[in-house]
């Protein structure tokens, strides 16, 4: 699975690498990773990066770097996420600040929850995301998932929003 790449209309998700550190590293030390663990000193950043790559290590999966096809550039991460500890299974996207508002981010989340589905042959997925985070949520309710009150959040400021079922999935 390592070498698995996705395809879209406009984009390529890959397996982040080294390379495509400086991008993370910059997102993880912005005001935006607020709601996505909290913003990082130099030494935290590059932490959060490495725990993406030793992900994908230590799963066989995880997100994937956000690239378009013409342009190799990283431009976010998205994908499926499961680090120990998690409650459930989810589907996470960082996009950079810069390529907010293309509407990469819902696309990607697409091919990757549908990657989660039917090849990982996950039954459920699900996104954490802080209460304060407009964007996201939007993107999550745009991709179809709901406010799981009930369910166990990893931190006291985040919603669980839940992703329809594969069955539920027109796409699939």
């Amino acid at each position: 699975m390592s070498g698995t790449i996705l395809t879209t209309e406009r984009l390529r998700l890959r397996r982040p690498e080294v390379r495509d550190a400086d991008g993370a590293i910059a997102f993880f030390r912005s005001q935006r990773a607020r709601y996505a663990g909290g913003t990082k000193d130099a030494a935290g950043a590059w932490r959060s990066f490495a725990l993406e790559l030793g992900h994908w290590e230590l799963r066989g999966y995880g997100m994937f770097a956000l690239t378009t096809h013409d342009d190799d550039t990283c431009l976010g991460l998205v994908g499926p996420w499961y680090p120990e500890g998690w409650p459930e299974t989810e589907i996470g996207w960082i996009v950079w600040p810069t390529t907010e508002g293309k509407g990469y981010g819902y696309e990607a989340a697409l091919a990757a929850r549908g990657y989660a589905y039917q090849v990982l042959g996950w039954d459920t997925v699900v996104s954490y995301i802080d209460e304060n985070n407009s964007r996201s949520i939007a993107l999550a309710e745009r991709l179809g998932a709901t406010w799981d009150h009930a369910a166990i959040t990893p931190s006291a400021d985040c919603r669980v929003y839940r992703h329809p079922a594969p069955a539920e999935v027109p796409s699939l």
